[in-house]
């Protein structure tokens, strides 16, 4: 009876060990899983950010349209085991924490002053003096003009000229937005695609008070024009080119320099 007793109880422990190898094998597969859904995920999410970023802020997308990206855009996200900062190529904003800068942008247009508002915007005002000390807005254009009734934006500063962002340099939050979608006249704001975190190297100046649609999150205003305001309604007053209310000026825009101190 005693070694039967033994023997039983050998099995019960060599069962309950077996089970916890078991237990361990299936949470190992598990996290090789999720890991690799939230990988894919990411991508999805990065790749949606993008073409929401083309479609939004250098086309003129049906709402259709917008609302499925948004739509895959979302669900992407969610399936996202965790967020992602910003990489290392992104200025900490630290750099424009309490630093008002001053400057002009220099267009073949006419010249711009400009404030960026660290105290406000310090991520945004971070990454854009640093750009503006780089060198990185010589040359660039001003791609998009919105003359809507309720909204009058000039957009500028995208990589290649034609609206589309730079996978490589996405950044967030955003920051400074208004909750009720009202961008007074002389704002300078952050283009960005769908999600919080896809900012990048566009801006866009609102050459009359507007009303723009929030996006999950609004626009991060991080500056004001100071001077020549005249010089973007002018470019406004030459329209669209072929017509309409919304794409590449008639008047082509190219930015000589940003310059800041």
């Amino acid at each position: 009876m005693a070694a039967d007793r033994r023997g039983r109880e050998m099995r019960r422990q060599l069962s309950q060990i077996e089970a916890k190898r078991a237990l361990g094998r299936s949470q190992q597969q598990r996290r090789r899983r999720d890991n690799r859904l939230a990988a894919l995920a990411a991508a999805v999410v990065l790749v949606l950010a993008v073409a929401l970023q083309v479609f939004w802020f250098s086309s003129n997308p049906t709402p259709a349209e917008m609302a499925a990206l948004e739509e895959a855009a979302g669900d992407a996200e969610a399936a996202s085991a965790e967020p992602t900062g910003n990489g290392p190529n992104i200025p900490d904003p630290s750099t424009a924490e309490g630093r008002v800068f001053t400057g002009t942008l220099a267009t073949s247009a006419g010249e711009i002053g400009v404030k960026l508002d660290g105290n406000v915007a310090p991520q945004a005002v971070a990454v854009f003096s640093s750009l503006a000390e780089d060198g990185f807005f010589a040359g660039k254009n001003c791609h998009r003009l919105t003359t809507a009734p309720t909204m009058g934006v000039l957009q500028c500063g995208s990589v290649n000229g034609d609206g589309a962002g730079d996978p490589s340099y996405l950044w967030g939050p955003v920051e400074n937005s208004p909750q009720d979608g009202s961008y007074p006249a002389g704002s300078i704001a952050v283009a960005r695609g769908s999600e919080t975190d896809t900012n990048g190297t566009q801006f866009f100046i609102v050459y009359k008070d507007s009303q723009i649609p929030q996006n999950t999150g609004g626009y991060t205003i991080m500056g004001s024009v100071t001077s020549g305001l005249d010089v973007v309604q002018e470019i406004a007053e030459g329209g669209v080119e072929g017509g309409g209310q919304d794409g590449p000026p008639a008047t082509p825009v190219t930015i000589d320099s940003l310059t800041l101190q």
